[in-house]
């Protein structure tokens, strides 16, 4: 969801000379503006609506910085840590400012407390395990596009199987964070589609690495 809005906003950076650390930083302020909203602030139907753009806006820039890094030939190994530094910050912190707003503002038994407690987990594992797929990815033979065999193509089917664990819906449906009969069933289906993924993800990711040896 995020590399189509990226485009706009690479072209726009790209041409009034930023770099890509300089797109990253700016990222990483929408994005913890958001995150410091939701976690501060009473949800208001303006407030949701901000969280939600905040959050989009950073999610868009973040692949911005990447789209630019790589028309302009600027790639480096300091500019990748830095995204994804600022990445695993985000994926530590969002679901925990949803516990703290859910605990602070919502009149919800506390069990319900669980379920960014678990999403935290799942995301946290789902980041932590895809980055290192990657790496060990790069160990192996590519071919004449950079790819190893059956990677960087992917079905429709499988596309559209994957929206759940899109950060860009996510996003969205903090838009609706000041109705909380709605948001919660929805965040809630969200962490199981999401928890559903990564035990099918991390099955078929340690199968692939077995095959290496």
């Amino acid at each position: 969801m995020n590399r189509p809005l990226g485009r706009f906003l690479a072209a726009a950076a790209y041409s009034r000379g930023l770099a890509p650390n300089q797109i990253t930083g700016i990222s990483a302020c929408f994005t913890f503006t958001g995150i410091g909203v939701l976690a501060a602030v009473n949800p208001t139907p303006l407030s949701s609506l901000s969280v939600a753009l905040l959050l989009m806006v950073g999610y868009a820039l973040d692949s911005a910085d990447g789209q630019v890094a790589r028309l302009g030939g600027t790639g480096s190994p300091a500019g990748e840590w830095l995204d994804h530094t600022v990445d695993a910050v985000k994926e530590a912190s969002i679901h925990l400012a949803v516990l703290v707003c859910w605990w602070r503002f919502y009149d919800l038994d506390v069990r319900w407390l669980l379920v960014p407690l678990i999403y935290q987990v799942v995301e946290t594992v789902h980041f932590s395990s895809m980055l290192l797929m990657d790496h060990l990815r790069r160990g192996q033979r590519q071919d004449h596009r950079g790819f190893i065999a059956g990677e960087g193509t992917s079905s429709p089917l499988y596309s559209l199987a994957v929206v759940p664990t899109d950060f860009g819906l996510l996003c969205l449906i903090f838009a609706l964070l000041s109705v909380p009969a709605v948001f919660v069933p929805m965040y809630t289906l969200l962490m199981l589609a999401n928890a559903g993924f990564i035990v099918l993800a991390l099955r078929k990711w340690y199968r692939e690495v077995s095959s290496w040896s």
